[in-house]
């Protein structure tokens, strides 16, 4: 199988020149050479194959040589919202997350949050979203929303109207057959949110769901939402 690489641009059949990273990422790392085939994404949905032209000292040249639209995506929307955990675990967390399909996560402040991410943790975590895609399959990025407080999020407009947020003692809640508009889930940071935080949360409209007997760090009970929502045990 062909290496995959995220090109920033608009594809089609003809030349593209790769520069920056996946240029270096493609001769450097891979060492690929002409005549070799390789597979492009660009977040559109779809899929190019190609073929390298040339490669330069920090260029690299590619022909797009056909389109595919593999359907790799949920068929409904699902927004993961969490406080981000510290250190590696932000990174295993958005990887994860990519993996099973999540359409968007946004990182939640709340009343116990310990990290508190800046604009350039947010373009690391985007890129974490890009190297998890290159890797499973994804030809659509999961967006990352920016930093949100509790009680913003839980009365944004737009969100979809099956809403689940993780309380420990609830019932599991799995909501997969009933998310063809769309579902929405929380879990909160170490510690869990505050009652005041899960009284925000009903009063909004949302469900309490459980998610086992077992204290969960944030990136499992997140990963666990994930499959909840998808109607998965």
């Amino acid at each position: 199988m062909a290496d995959r690489f995220y090109i920033n641009c608009a594809l089609a059949p003809g030349p593209v020149v790769v520069e920056g990273s996946e240029a270096h990422h493609l001769s450097a790392v891979c060492r690929l050479r002409p005549g070799d085939a390789v597979r492009l994404f660009n977040g559109d949905g779809r899929e190019y194959s190609a073929e390298v032209s040339e490669v330069g000292r920090r260029n690299v040249v590619l022909e797009v040589r056909g389109v595919a639209a593999p359907e790799r995506e949920r068929p409904f929307p699902l927004e993961i919202a969490a406080p981000l955990p510290k250190g590696d675990r932000a990174q295993f967390l958005i990887e994860k997350l990519t993996e099973l399909g999540v359409t968007t996560f946004t990182p939640l402040q709340t009343a116990r949050s310990v990290v508190h991410p800046r604009e350039t943790k947010i373009d690391k975590l985007e890129r974490y979203v890009i190297e998890a895609s290159k890797q499973c399959g994804r030809n659509v990025l999961m967006t990352v929303g920016p930093l949100t407080m509790w009680a913003s999020f839980v009365r944004r407009e737009g969100l979809p109207e099956r809403r689940l947020v993780a309380h420990p003692g609830e019932p599991a809640i799995l909501a997969g057959r009933e998310a063809t508009a769309g579902v929405a889930a929380a879990v909160g940071p170490e510690g869990g949110f505050t009652d005041e935080e899960v009284d925000q949360a009903r009063a909004a409209g949302w469900a309490t769901t459980g998610l086992g007997p077992r204290i969960l760090r944030v990136e499992t009970a997140a990963m666990v939402m994930a499959l909840l929502a998808s109607g998965k045990e």
